[in-house]
């Protein structure tokens, strides 16, 4: 059996990703470069919010940091129907938020289809213990008939929890993950996954493909993607990994 997931790279953790009839997309950032706050944001968004409309579902990590939902990604939100995200963000988001607690699943109908199933899954904003400084994230996984698994990482930094979301959800067919090692002053930790430890879940998941994000766009990633790719090479799962380009659209096949 064989379906196709189609992924757009707005920017940094903006992704449209087009299953199984639905569009959903990921942590909303559009604000053009400049000051966010504490961090900088170097670059704007490949391509803008009105040209991925219909957005059905966002599913966002969580709303505390400016990298991953910025002002214009607040303004978004008023338009998708459901935005799936932590019990604290929902708690502060409008009323069209609906709160995901890790391994809960929501089911989303769809006409002459059975239902594309959204868990919640755990995150981890940093080292193992780390969810007071950071605050809660929460990660995605993907689920429908006749269509592959897919997991979307969100900041997550732990190889514990995909070990966990390997043996609860697995096997897992396809990946977004949230790299660029983020690190800020006053926190001497990684606070997203590195080149390194993505090709580390690759080998706890081992699915057919993986696409980075989160990769660029703001000042205090300290890698890119060439370092994702480079780890990739030295772990010997290059074939694994899809690299997208802002602004550029992968059709991703998955057999199974």
């Amino acid at each position: 059996m064989t379906d196709t997931v189609r992924v757009t790279l707005v920017g940094g953790p903006t992704a449209l990703i087009e299953y199984g009839g639905l569009r959903l997309l990921t942590d909303p950032t559009f604000d053009p470069p400049g000051e966010q706050g504490n961090l900088t944001k170097l670059t704007g968004p490949a391509v803008g919010a009105s040209d991925l409309a219909p957005i059905d579902v966002v599913l966002l990590s969580h709303d505390q940091h400016a990298d991953n939902l910025d002002d214009a990604g607040r303004a978004l939100l008023a338009d998708v129907p459901v935005v799936f995200t932590t019990s604290a963000a929902a708690a502060r988001l409008e009323a069209n938020t609906q709160a995901l607690e890790p391994w809960q699943h929501i089911e989303i109908e769809r006409p002459d289809a059975a239902p594309i199933v959204v868990y919640g899954v755990p995150a981890v904003h940093g080292p193992t213990g780390f969810d007071q400084a950071s605050g809660p994230v929460i990660g995605f996984v993907l689920s429908a008939p006749e269509s592959p698994t897919v997991y979307i990482s969100g900041d997550n930094a732990s190889l514990n929890v995909v070990e966990e979301i390997a043996d609860n959800l697995g096997p897992i067919d396809g990946a977004l993950l949230f790299c660029g090692r983020a690190r800020v002053a006053r926190i001497d930790a990684n606070l997203t996954l590195s080149g390194q430890k993505a090709a580390q879940v690759a080998e706890i998941l081992e699915p057919a493909w993986i696409v980075p994000v989160h990769t660029e766009g703001w000042a205090h990633f300290s890698e890119g993607v060439a370092e994702v790719v480079e780890a990739f090479e030295d772990y010997e799962l290059e074939e694994m990994l899809v690299v997208v380009q802002p602004g550029e659209t992968v059709e991703l096949e998955t057999e199974w």
